[in-house]
């Protein structure tokens, strides 16, 4: 038993997230790889993983495609980037061909698209991935009528009824339950005023949804505000687009899913949710775990939703990201010149403190929200 145990958390957690994980980083990197060749740059490493060479090839281009020990990441090295000893393309002579496959030789417009390829190469493949769940498995879409008021919670107190239509929430009009559970998770900070259709009366409705600790969609245990209702299972449609309808669909949600995330990050700074929402690599894999167990559909939305939120964290203007660079750039081609080399050193220091940093309070939001952690706190 406790055999199994071990190896059905090695397969549907271990395993299912490494292979996610290598998903999303190869689309990553493959995007800068691409473009990278696009514009006449030599990569000499594509490498899905870090550290030491476990297994790899020579392509004819002479880029060397390997994985390597560590699988939590990846990178792409491009001729005259820094190499072993930190020497950048300005400390190594070069002739006229190498400059010509030279990345840090090239065109700070070429170089800003070889960077912004990775995050983007993220956003189309989360965009493509949803446009073909649309049209295999289709989207369900759900009447935005309420099928259950559950007791002791803000829609009864508000005085909402099964049957109730809610047409308006905060003055956004909705036309499917899945978008009252978005405002509903989003507008945590004012009570939500709803206009409803009651037996074809129209009312209005001022509720404060609750917070409170529960299991996620994929594991883990997350503060939601709650505001008490269910929909009607009976007004739920699978909807299947043709390849246009399904790409619109698809990037509406990204859209969509976007704009949560910038909501939900801006609410963290300001105080009104709480930063314990914030996860790292635990809790990756945790989802990843919980994904498995539901099935391969879970697998793949969850693995479109990681590869969106990589190429969003990495357009974040923080030295180190892919973000940062971009600003550089920007401020090269303002100036006409590249940042100083100090200026350059300070940012990218300040980049990787920032980074660690937030690693490190991302793990131990991870640590703190494991079962074990209540047992570990009721021995201390």
């Amino acid at each position: 038993m406790t055999e199994r145990i071990v190896m059905d958390f090695f397969w549907n957690y271990i395993v299912v997230f490494l292979l996610i994980l290598t998903v999303v980083v190869f689309v990553h990197e493959l995007g800068h790889y691409l473009v990278a060749r696009w514009n006449g740059v030599k990569v000499e490493v594509f490498s899905i993983g870090f550290g030491p060479e476990i297994w790899g090839f020579n392509d004819k281009s002479g880029t060397r495609w390997r994985f390597s020990l560590l699988p939590l990441g990846g990178y792409v090295k491009m001729f005259g980037d820094a190499d072993e000893a930190s020497a950048t393309a300005a400390d190594i002579p070069m002739t006229e061909a190498e400059k010509e496959q030279s990345f840090r030789h090239k065109r700070v417009g070429q170089r800003a698209a070889i960077v912004f390829a990775g995050p983007a190469a993220n956003f189309v493949f989360a965009i493509v991935g949803l446009a073909l769940m649309f049209m295999v498995l289709g989207q369900p879409v759900t009447e935005p009528v309420i099928g259950q008021v559950h007791p002791d919670t803000a829609a009864a107190a508000a005085g909402l009824k099964v049957g109730d239509r809610i047409l308006v929430v905060n003055g956004k009009a909705v036309d499917r339950f899945q978008e009252i559970q978005r405002i509903v998770r989003l507008d945590i900070d004012r009570p939500l005023e709803m206009d409803i259709d009651r037996d074809g009366a129209m009312i209005s409705i001022v509720a404060q949804p609750r917070v409170v600790e529960r299991k996620g969609l994929f594991g883990d245990m997350e503060k939601v505000p709650v505001l008490g209702i269910s929909a009607d299972t009976h007004r739920t449609t699978i909807v299947h687009y043709g390849p246009a309808s399904a790409l619109w669909q698809a990037i509406k949600e990204t859209g969509q899913m976007v704009s949560s995330t910038f909501v939900g990050i801006g609410q963290m700074i300001s105080g009104t949710r709480d930063s314990d929402e914030l996860g790292g690599p635990i809790r990756i894999a945790k989802g990843a775990g919980e994904a498995a167990q539901v099935g391969f559909a879970s697998v793949v939305f969850y693995t479109i939703l990681l590869s969106l939120n990589l190429g969003l964290i990495n357009l974040f203007p923080i030295p180190v990201l892919d973000g940062g660079h971009l600003v550089f750039y920007a401020a090269e081609a303002i100036f006409g010149r590249p940042l100083g080399e100090k200026a350059q050193e300070y940012g990218f220091r300040i980049g990787l403190f920032l980074v660690l940093a937030l690693m490190v309070f991302a793990t131990r939001n991870d640590i703190v929200s494991l079962p074990v952690w209540d047992a570990v706190k009721r021995l201390l």
